[in-house]
């Protein structure tokens, strides 16, 4: 089938999902620890304040998704809505990393607060940054690998922070932070003034990089505006079956990337400082990065089905693994981080595929009834991810949280290592395990996926 974009299309999609998952990334390694460190919060209250404001807000995404698919604009459906959420974005982003002079209940309403806020101007460029990887190109070969290119952006964007945040450490005027170091003190803690320039840093950059994707992107695949009630839908969504499996099996996966959000306190807790994060991150990032490269090839060999469950029983066994070599047989660092970078091989199943398989899933419906729904479909998907990321997360910052883990601590009993590196490493990987099990239905692969792609490009033609 014919080939749809050029250089400059996947470049700016790719660079547009980095930006945005850079922000997103930020966020998500460095928030708790912020109101931890300089306004004395509790770590598992925010974990748990964070998982409602998540699932609170995840309402926010099937309105997103309705109102594109009642846009009728000459940029398109989904584009508009990545415009709209630049501003809100960058300002919400700056707010959330500012020390604010408040104790006791009035610090969690306004830690609430806020993060309702910037998770709504999140949702607002998440759910069209996401759909429109089904209408850049109707090709699904070129959609695979397109999608394959810039999700390993977006996964580099996600770990962009653990690179990012020491270097403005030691960039800023007065910063504490050299890895670690201060005048010869090591572990002095991130300064609120650090962790403030990094947000405003993260936030223009990123939201300019982000509006890439509105300037240059086109959206190819032809749609027409309908005016769904929210009864109709969910009960289109309901009515597409390969859909709702990906979906049940992202919940059963729902702590994946909890590691993500406990990374921060991880370096610090078992290699003794905040900033060594970035070498967690680089480890696990580089077998994530390999892992979605040779994605693609392995769908083409093997199918979407088969790739999920190897890569997810593989993440599993490996998980498993790499925290009994830790707990119970050496806890040489070279020995971990090669096992890190083992485990960052199975993460091509949760941050690639489901997104490859959501787009199959628009073209599948389009199939059985002749409308494209991709702003309710990948509303529902943005919506389980976020969720899932923030049980992950809650679930994540417990673990921490009972560990006995202090960052101000002066000594790490082995005891809290061992707590922490659980919830680290084998915790995702048993998640992982439990995300197969709807897998084994799913049946949108092979010659019924290719037999659907021709029959909508005829249908298109004849249009």
């Amino acid at each position: 089938m014919q080939k749809y974009m050029n250089f400059k299309e996947i470049a700016a999609y790719s660079l547009g999902l980095f930006s945005f998952q850079a922000i997103v990334g930020f966020l998500n390694s460095y928030q708790a620890e912020f109101y931890h460190s300089q306004m004395a919060a509790n770590l598992a209250i925010v974990g748990i304040l964070i998982l409602v404001v998540k699932v609170v807000s995840a309402v926010f995404d099937p309105v997103v998704g309705n109102m594109i698919e009642r846009k009728n604009s000459p940029k398109g459906k989904l584009k508009p809505f990545i415009a709209y959420s630049l501003l809100p974005l960058l300002v919400m982003t700056v707010v959330l990393f500012i020390k604010v002079p408040l104790t006791g209940i009035g610090l969690y309403a306004y830690i609430f607060i806020t993060f309702l806020l910037w998770s709504m101007a999140m949702t607002l460029g998440d759910v069209p940054s996401q759909g429109i990887a089904s209408v850049l190109t109707p090709n699904p070969t070129e959609r695979t690998n397109v999608i394959s290119i810039a999700n390993t952006f977006k996964q580099i964007g996600f770990s962009a922070a653990a690179v990012l945040v020491p270097v403005v450490c030691i960039l800023v005027p007065g910063g504490s932070q050299v890895f670690g170091l201060e005048k010869g003190q090591q572990d002095a803690p991130i300064s609120a003034s650090e962790y403030l320039v990094t947000a405003i840093v993260v936030g223009v950059l990123g939201c300019l990089l982000f509006s890439l994707i509105y300037f240059i992107n086109k959206e190819r695949v032809p749609y027409t505006s309908e005016k769904m009630s929210f009864g109709e839908m969910f009960a289109a969504l309901k009515a597409n079956k390969p859909l709702m499996l990906v979906i049940i099996s992202y919940f059963l996966g729902a702590g994946r990337q909890m590691a993500m959000a406990i990374q921060v306190q991880a370096s610090s807790a078992i290699m003794g400082s905040e900033n060594y994060v970035i070498v967690l991150g680089i480890m696990t990032g580089i077998g994530t990065m390999i892992s979605m490269a040779i994605t693609p090839v392995l769908i083409k060999k093997f199918g979407e089905k088969k790739t999920f469950i190897g890569l997810s029983l593989y993440g599993f066994i490996i998980s498993m693994a790499a925290f009994l070599v830790y707990a119970f047989i050496t806890a040489n660092m070279i020995v971990m981080f090669i096992l890190l970078f083992l485990v960052g091989l199975q993460f091509g199943a949760v941050t690639l595929m489901p997104m490859i398989m959501v787009t199959d899933c628009v073209d599948y419906y389009e199939y059985q009834t002749g409308k494209r729904v991709e702003g309710p479909a990948f509303s529902v998907l943005t919506l389980t991810i976020k969720v899932c990321l923030a049980v992950g997360a809650a679930l994540g910052l417990i673990f921490v949280q009972l560990s006995g883990y202090d960052a101000s601590a002066a000594i790490v009993t082995q005891s809290t290592k061992n707590v922490v590196y659980f919830a680290y490493v084998a915790m995702p990987g048993i998640f992982s395990l439990l995300s197969i099990f709807p897998i084994l239905k799913y049946d949108l692969v092979g010659e019924k996926k290719q037999q659907i792609a021709l029959e909508l490009q005829k249908r298109r033609e004849n249009a």
